[in-house]
C-alpha cells in the first residue's frame, strides 16, 4: 500500500477481486497488490460515489488517481455520452482500469498513464480520492496541473479524510484561487466540492 504510487510497483502481483456496489451499479472488478486498497472499495471512495451529484452527461471527464477503476467506471456508466480520462501514475492500476472498463463494455473509458492525456483536454468534471500520502508537495503539484484543466464551468469532487488535512487543503484550495466548499461529511470523510480559478 505505501508504494501504490509508484509508477511501476516492486510489489509482487497477487491478482484479486472486489465488488462495487452502488444503488446504481454493481460491478465486479479486477485487483492486484501494489495498487491503491486492492482487498476493498476504499472507503473514501465509497462516500464520494454515493455522495457527489451526476457528472456531466457529455465532454471529457477525469478520474484522477484511477487505481483499479472504481471512480472512473462509475463515472462512465452514470454519463455515457462522455469521455471519461482514467488517469494514474501506477502502470498496473492503468492496465487493470482498463481491463475492468472493457469488461464492464464501458468503451468511452481512457485509462492512460498521466503523462499521457492530450495537453488540449479539458475537463468538465474531475472525481478524486488522491494519493494524500505523497506528501503536501506533490499533492498540492499534482492538483494544480489538473485543476487548472477544468472548463469554465467545470468542477473537481476530492475526497479526503478530515485527519490527513481536508480542512487545510481546503484552506489551499481557496488561497490558491480556487473556490472550495465543503460538499458533504460523513464518516470523518470531506467530500471538497472545488470550482474553475
Amino acid at each position: 500500500m505505501a508504494h501504490y504510487f509508484e509508477e511501476r510497483p516492486r510489489t509482487a502481483s497477487r491478482p484479486g477481486t472486489v465488488t462495487l456496489l452502488l444503488p446504481d451499479l454493481h460491478l465486479r472488478l479486477e485487483t492486484d497488490r501494489g495498487v491503491f486498497s486492492p482487498d476493498r472499495i476504499d472507503a473514501g471512495t465509497r462516500v464520494l460515489l454515493e455522495s457527489v451529484p451526476p457528472p456531466p452527461a457529455e465532454g471529457d471527464l477525469l478520474d484522477l488517481g484511477c487505481g483499479y477503476g472504481p471512480i472512473a467506471l462509475t463515472m462512465a456508466s452514470r454519463a455515457p455520452g462522455a469521455t471519461v480520462w482514467a488517469v494514474d501514475v501506477n502502470r498496473r492500476s492503468v492496465e487493470l482500469c482498463a481491463r475492468n472498463a472493457e469488461s464492464a463494455g464501458l468503451d468511452k473509458v481512457r485509462s492512460v498513464h498521466v503523462d499521457e492525456v492530450p495537453g488540449d483536454v479539458r475537463f468538465r468534471a474531475i472525481w478524486s480520492n488522491p494519493a494524500i500520502r505523497i506528501g503536501k508537495q506533490a499533492l498540492h503539484e499534482m492538483l494544480t496541473r489538473w485543476l487548472d484543466r477544468l472548463t469554465p464551468d467545470g468542477v473537481a469532487y476530492l475526497v479526503v479524510q478530515k485527519h490527513l488535512g481536508s480542512d487545510s487543503l481546503q484552506n489551499w484550495l481557496n488561497e490558491q484561487g480556487w473556490p472550495t466548499t465543503r460538499a458533504a461529511s460523513r464518516s470523518a470523510y470531506r467530500i471538497l466540492k472545488v470550482e474553475a480559478r
